[in-house]
């Protein structure tokens, strides 16, 4: 039982689970997914043994009565998740989903996160929603067990119903991503820190540790303890860990890549820039390139040429290539503007802009454009171009 957010924004809208919308809760829609129909069946074989040893003499009805058990152990999956909805929503998150998966399920949502509180809430609520369950199946349980000498069926469901969320919840405050805990862990570390990356980081190197600790477990428990290590228990293990371990791997991922996002600034990335006014020639922008060499301005072979308009304007920026196609003899009557690539209008950024305000910026006013002008005041400092940004994001 997970919740999720994209790792840093802006992201594209997320894609939606497929599978049955059963309703709505918090503004999103509810899905079951066509894996969840597997663990379902899955589920209900192996809780067979577990009915009959407790109620004996069902026959065949003992296979609905594993049913009757997983949907009621779904259904606490389901209020699980419903409460990660909830608390999302209250904390300012747009909820996108709630999925009943092959996995138990997940709440997704979007609007980032924006204190240690934030995470904290959204995430303790869903085990603790849980537990609260157990407690509730407990009560039931034993007051069902005082009425009756003889356990019926009802009994018995109450019975595992209070332990299977009694497990479920605690093994959700298990304190590595993508678990619940792990996400408390995350917030905790975040409030320490200051810094939401490094919480995701070390929650997620713990989520690996846990990843390892789950199959260990299957396997060392039963040997100090005498016995052989069950294959069903082994493998389950085993894919609860690759799960485990795929889910802590991307979590560091993704906390790499917002500290990669809060090290972005326009004024770190842009290309210097010498201006070239509208309307003047190539043999004139060249000019100008070789006069800012002979002043000694440091690589002014690498600056970028800005053609600008009234008040300082950046217009475009030339394009080296298409200067080099203009044959030598044309070059002082090709205007600047004929070898230029037009800047989106608006697209303008501070030097002093960063991180994700930085990234908002780009995806909202480039246009598709791949390079912005960087312009502090009337005064163009520089070229920005979108595929070093992408790089500094990748860490590459």
């Amino acid at each position: 039982m997970t919740t999720s957010e994209p790792a840093s924004p802006p992201a594209p809208a997320p894609e939606r689970s497929k599978g049955f919308v059963i309703g709505r809760v918090a503004g999103a829609p509810v899905i079951v997914t066509r894996s969840w129909f597997l663990a379902a069946l899955v589920l209900t074989i192996l809780f067979v043994p577990a009915i009959e040893a407790r109620a004996p003499g069902l026959g065949g009805g003992v296979y609905l009565a594993a049913f009757v058990f997983v949907l009621l152990l779904f259904g606490s999956v389901f209020l699980h998740e419903v409460a990660h909805a909830l608390v999302a929503r209250a904390r300012g998150q747009n909820v996108t989903e709630l999925a009943v998966t092959l996995w138990g399920g997940h709440t997704a949502y979007t609007g980032g996160l924006g204190r240690p509180l934030d995470g904290f809430l959204v995430a303790v609520v869903g085990p603790v929603t849980n537990l609260v369950l157990a407690a509730g199946f407990g009560f039931a349980y034993q007051l069902a067990s005082q009425a009756s000498a003889v356990q019926n069926l009802p009994t018995v469901l109450l019975g595992l119903a209070a332990v299977s969320n009694a497990f479920v919840g605690a093994f959700n405050l298990l304190p590595g991503l993508p678990l619940d805990g792990g996400q408390i862990l995350e917030s905790l570390v975040w409030a320490v820190t200051g810094k939401r990356s490094t919480g995701t980081i070390a929650a997620g190197w713990v989520g690996r540790v846990v990843a390892v600790g789950v199959l260990l477990w299957a396997l060392v428990l039963p040997l100090v303890l005498g016995a052989r290590p069950s294959l069903t228990t082994v493998l389950w293990s085993a894919l609860i860990g690759a799960f485990l371990w795929a889910g802590a791997g991307a979590a560091i991922t993704n906390g790499r890549r917002r500290e990669a996002v809060a090290a972005l600034s326009a004024s770190g990335l842009a290309h210097p820039a010498l201006t070239v006014a509208y309307g003047s020639t190539v043999d004139e922008a060249l000019s100008a390139r070789a006069a800012a060499t002979a002043a000694g301005v440091p690589d002014a072979a690498g600056h970028r040429l800005v053609v600008v308009g009234q008040g300082n304007e950046p217009i475009g920026v030339i394009d080296d290539d298409a200067v080099a196609a203009v044959p030598a003899a044309a070059r002082h009557t090709t205007p600047v503007d004929a070898v230029a690539v037009p800047f989106v209008q608006g697209s303008a950024v501070h030097p002093a802009t960063s991180g994700t305000e930085l990234l908002n910026h780009l995806a909202t006013r480039s246009g598709g454009a791949r390079l912005v002008p960087v312009v502090d005041g009337d005064r163009v400092a520089g070229v920005l171009d979108l595929a070093d940004v992408a790089r500094a994001v990748r860490g590459t």
